[in-house]
This record gives C-alpha cells, structure tokens and sequence, in this order.
C-alpha cells in the first residue's frame, strides 16, 4: 500500500543522487521494473548492469539515471528508506503507484504530485486518511502543504 507523508519529515532520504551512487546495487538493473522505468521516464534502454543506451547521451552508466529513475529503483529495492518523492517528476506519479499496489511503500512529499485521473488508494500519514483520487488527495495535501 501506499502511504504518503506530506510536508517535512525526520529520516527522509532528500538527497537521492550520492545515496544512489554510493549504494545502487547493479542487480538492480537487471529486472523487469527497472527496464520499464528506465524507459519510460529516461527515454533510455538498459543494456547490462553496467549501460543505459540514452538516445541523448549515448551510453552512460547507472549513475547517470536521472534523479527521478534513481528515486524509483531506490524506492523498489530499499523498502526500509523513506524517499522524498519530491525527487521525482509527476512522469513518475504511475510508477509510484504501481509500486504501492506490489509492496508497502512510504513516501514523503513537499509538493502535490499529480497522480492522474484514475481512481487510486494511498494513506496520508499525517493523519490516517485514506484518499482515492487526485481531487481527494489535493484537499488533503492543501491542508499539510
């Protein structure tokens, strides 16, 4: 499930680059999720472990991911980090909600992410509540943020 703190929060992960270049695990790369990611958000293909073909770039390794990728595979495979989602751009928004519905995931935000028009389920942690939707959750994030 989802759940969402929004506004500042203690031992929150905001600086998502060194923590992913001092931590990422290639492995990371080398499963389903990652190469979806990498190629919706970065536009990129993963080649191994070690190289992302970038249309824009050429190939670069992992760490130069953008921001928003590194965040999402840190929020995959490092369950026990609270990530500022901040980080990430609303082109993330689909990816975070996957996430939520295939394990528990605890974001925090300082920014009202747009979550799109369909229905979806996250829990606000400021208080408990559950919200279904963007207009749900913009009443909700207009009250912490």
């Amino acid at each position: 499930m989802l759940k969402i703190y929004l506004g500042e929060m203690d031992n929150v992960l905001h600086n998502v680059e060194t923590y992913f270049k001092n931590q990422m695990d290639y492995s990371w790369l080398e499963d389903e999720f990652a190469e979806e990611v990498i190629a919706d958000v970065d536009k990129s293909k993963v080649v191994s472990s070690h190289c992302i073909a970038s249309p824009v770039l050429g190939q670069i390794p992992p760490t130069a991911l953008s921001g928003g990728t590194k965040a999402l595979l840190l929020m995959k495979n490092q369950e026990d980090r609270i990530i500022n989602a901040s980080n990430c751009g609303d082109n993330c928004a689909k990816w975070i909600l996957k996430l939520g519905q295939a394990q528990d995931l605890t974001i925090n935000l300082n920014h009202i992410m747009d979550f799109g028009e369909g229905e979806f389920e996250a829990e606000i942690l400021n208080d408990g509540t559950m919200v279904h939707n963007m207009k749900e959750f913009v009443w909700k994030a207009a009250e912490y943020l």
